[in-house]
């Protein structure tokens, strides 16, 4: 008679005992490496975001005032999906220096891996407007002067703690920042004066605060 052959109760009950150790090593390593792919990867973003301003910037395409000097931009203008403000001539920015993956910003900000992303530009009294957070882009609180030499960009956690720990924030000065003291998450961001040393609410022309008490209470320390 033919025997068959089979596992024991216990030998399967011992599989699955491995499988679940197994997986419990691997799912807290793999959720880690994620976080640090997410956050690299948002430092990244916002370095290219710092590139892209200093192009737009030092070719002139945006001059509200003609006065010769170029001014920052926010996403719609950087990614082409907009004309460029106060030129008859431009139109939308081709080709475009910021990726069309920023064409198209939500009540004001872009998802990209696992990060949100913000440009803030200045008010004449320096504090911090987001034109990519209306769907007419009315850059009439936009001030011409400040904008030659100010902008901010700020990059947080879709989901905090699952999609990142970090806060970032890159600015005219070209130096990325971040902190973890707040979490930051979801479509609770930064406000414009977050990661500066400001003596006006919500200002954005003080200096970085770099490893002092920053404008939401944060220490905030220089990405190396």
């Amino acid at each position: 008679m033919r025997k068959e052959a089979g596992f024991t109760l216990i030998e399967l009950m011992i599989v699955v005992a491995i499988i679940a150790i197994i997986a419990a090593i691997a799912i807290p390593n793999l959720l880690s490496a994620r976080l640090n792919a997410n956050e690299t990867a948002a430092i990244a973003t916002l370095r290219n975001i710092s590139s892209a301003q200093a192009q737009f910037q030092a070719t002139a395409k945006a001059d509200s005032d003609n006065d010769g000097t170029g001014e920052f931009g926010c996403f719609v203008e950087l990614s082409g999906n907009s004309d460029v403000r106060g030129s008859t001539t431009v139109g939308k920015l081709n080709p475009p220096v910021l990726s069309g993956a920023f064409r198209n910003p939500v009540n004001g900000f872009v998802s990209r891996s696992g990060y949100y992303f913000k440009i803030f530009l200045p008010a004449s009294d320096g504090t911090a407007e987001l034109p990519d957070a209306s769907s007419s882009y009315d850059w009439t609180t936009v001030d011409d002067d400040l904008a030659e030499t100010t902008w901010s960009c700020y990059a947080w956690p879709v989901n905090y703690g699952n999609s990142g720990n970090r806060t970032f924030m890159v600015n005219q000065t070209g130096d990325v920042v971040t902190t973890e003291d707040s979490a930051y998450t979801g479509s609770t961001g930064p406000d414009g004066d977050a990661g500066f040393l400001t003596t006006a609410a919500d200002s954005i022309t003080g200096l970085t605060a770099v490893g002092a008490t920053a404008g939401d209470g944060n220490m905030w320390r220089q990405v190396n």
